[in-house]
C-alpha cells in the first residue's frame, strides 16, 4: 500500500525561513522544491549539483521533515559532512539525527545494528585491501593450490575478480569469460578458493568492502522486518554521483525507497568513470523506466568553466547515443585562450610533448611553479616523470601512500583489530 507525505513547515523553524529563490538558478530551485517522489536530477559539471543537494536537504527539515528521517549518500563521506555542515549554517535545527555518508559507510552502520540476523556480531572487522589479498592467499595456500605451478591468480587478482562479481551481481563464469578468459580452464578451483575465502570471513567475523553492500542488500532482502525498519526509518533519500553507481547500489536504493518511492537522485551521465570498478552509468538512464513518474530536472548554468571550454566538452559528448541531452552554458566571462585537444600515439610521445610544451611556456616567461599536471592514476605518471627528468625540468608530486596503508599504522591498526576482534587471524598475523 503506498503512503502520501504531505509537507509543512515545522514550528522549531517558525523563526527561520531561508529565501530559495534568491540563492538558487531557476532550474536548481525548481528541483529544490519539488514535491515528494522519484526526482531525477541531471546536473551538469560545474552547475551546482552540491549546492541543489543542500538545500534539497535544508528544504526537508524546514518543511516539518524529521532529520531522523532522511537518509543521504554520497561518493565521499567528507561531502556528506561538508554538505551537512552547510545545512547546519542554513538552518540553526539540530539536523545530527541525519544520516549520511557513503553507500559502504551506511552498510557498515546497519551491518553494526542488525548484522546478527546474517549471524555476524557488531564487532566484526573490516578487511582492508592488502588484508583482504592476505587471507585470500591463505585460504589458497590452504586449498593444496600451488599458484607458480598451474600460474593460479594472485591474491590482488583474485580479489578484483570476487569484488567485480559483488558490484555488478554477475557470475563468476561470466565474468571471467568477459575479462579473464584466460583463467577460465582454472574455474572449479577459483570457485573453491572463492567458498572457502566467504567461510574464512565467516569464521573470523570478517567483512571486506564489498560485503557491506552485499551483505546490507541481502540483509535487507531475507529479513523483511530489518527492510520495514529501515524504509520507515528513511522516508527521504537522496543520493550523490548516481552515474557512478554499480548495479547492487541501485538495488539497495530501490529496496529501501520500495514503499514510499521518495528518494532524489543527482548526477550527470557525461560524467561517469568508474566502469573499471563495476559503475554503470546505464542505472541513471533507466531511472525513468524504473520510476516512470519520476520528474525529471536539468541543471544546465555553469559556474566553473569559460565558455571555450564548455564548447569543447558540449561538442566531445554531442555524438553519445545514450544520454540525457543538455547544453552546458557558462556564467562566467570569456578568455581569449582556448584549449587544445591534442591527439597523440602513446604514453611516451604523450610525455614528450607536454615537456616540450613546459619548456616553451618557461621560455614565454611563465614560472614553474604556476604549471599543474593533471593525471588520472599515478601508474601514468612514469613516462612523464622520467621525460622531465631527463630534460632537466624538476617538478613535484603531490600525493602518495594514504595514511592507513603505510607499514606503521597497519601494525598499530592490526594490534587494536585483534584487541577488538580475537577471531581476525589476519591482525594476528602481522
Amino acid at each position: 500500500m503506498s503512503r502520501q507525505y504531505i509537507l509543512q513547515r515545522a514550528p522549531s523553524a517558525a523563526g527561520i525561513h531561508i529565501d530559495y529563490g534568491a540563492e538558487l538558478n531557476e532550474q536548481q530551485l525548481a528541483a529544490v522544491t519539488a514535491p515528494p517522489g522519484p526526482l531525477l536530477v541531471i546536473a551538469g559539471a560545474g552547475s551546482g549539483k552540491t549546492r541543489t543537494l543542500t538545500y534539497r536537504v535544508a528544504y526537508l527539515l524546514e518543511n516539518g521533515v524529521d532529520p531522523r528521517h532522511i537518509l543521504l549518500l554520497t561518493f565521499t563521506n567528507k561531502a556528506a559532512r561538508q554538505m551537512l555542515d552547510r545545512v547546519a549554517n542554513l538552518l540553526p535545527m539540530d539536523a545530527s539525527g541525519l544520516w549520511g555518508g557513503t553507500f559502504h559507510s551506511i552498510g557498515n552502520r546497519m551491518l553494526r545494528r542488525h548484522g546478527s540476523v546474517l549471524g555476524y556480531s557488531s564487532g566484526f572487522t573490516i578487511l582492508d585491501r592488502e588484508d583482504q589479498k592476505d587471507l585470500i592467499e591463505t585460504v589458497v595456500s590452504g586449498a593444496g593450490i600451488n599458484s607458480k605451478e598451474i600460474r593460479f591468480p594472485k591474491g590482488d587478482v583474485l580479489a578484483d575478480i570476487f569484488s567485480f562479481t559483488v558490484n555488478t551481481e554477475r557470475t563468476l563464469e561470466e565474468l571471467l569469460a568477459e575479462k579473464f578468459p584466460y583463467f577460465l580452464p582454472l574455474i572449479e578451483q577459483i570457485k573453491d578458493v572463492h567458498s572457502r575465502y566467504e567461510r574464512k570471513k565467516k569464521a573470523t567475523n570478517s567483512m571486506d568492502f564489498d560485503d557491506l553492500l552485499e551483505k546490507t542488500l541481502r540483509m535487507l532482502k531475507e529479513h523483511e522486518e530489518v527492510a520495514d525498519f529501515y524504509r520507515r526509518k528513511f522516508q527521504f533519500i537522496l543520493v550523490d554521483e548516481y552515474q557512478d553507481t554499480n548495479k547492487i547500489q541501485a538495488d539497495f536504493i530501490d529496496t529501501l525507497a520500495a514503499e514510499h518511492r521518495n528518494v532524489m537522485v543527482v548526477g550527470d551521465d557525461a560524467q561517469s568513470i568508474y566502469s573499471w570498478r563495476g559503475a554503470n552509468f546505464k542505472n541513471i538512464l533507466a531511472f525513468p523506466e524504473r520510476y516512470p513518474d519520476a520528474q525529471v530536472f536539468k541543471i544546465e548554468l555553469n559556474y566553473r568553466s569559460v565558455p571555450e571550454i564548455l564548447r569543447v566538452a558540449n561538442a566531445a559528448i554531442a555524438a553519445n547515443v545514450e544520454q540525457f541531452r543538455k547544453q552546458l552554458s557558462a556564467t562566467r566571462e570569456t578568455k581569449e585562450l582556448k584549449p587544445a585537444v591534442v591527439a597523440l600515439n602513446d604514453g611516451g610521445e604523450q610525455a614528450r610533448f607536454v615537456a616540450q610544451r613546459i619548456l616553451e611556456l618557461r621560455d614565454e616567461g611563465i614560472e614553474l611553479d604556476e604549471i599543474a599536471i593533471l593525471y588520472r592514476a599515478h601508474y601514468h605518471a612514469v613516462e612523464l616523470q622520467l621525460e622531465l627528468s631527463r630534460r632537466g625540468i624538476p617538478y613535484q608530486i603531490t600525493s602518495g601512500v594514504r595514511f592507513f596503508e603505510q607499514a606503521h599504522i597497519k601494525d598499530v591498526a592490526a594490534f587494536i583489530r585483534f584487541v577488538a576482534n580475537p577471531h581476525d587471524e589476519v591482525a594476528f598475523k602481522r
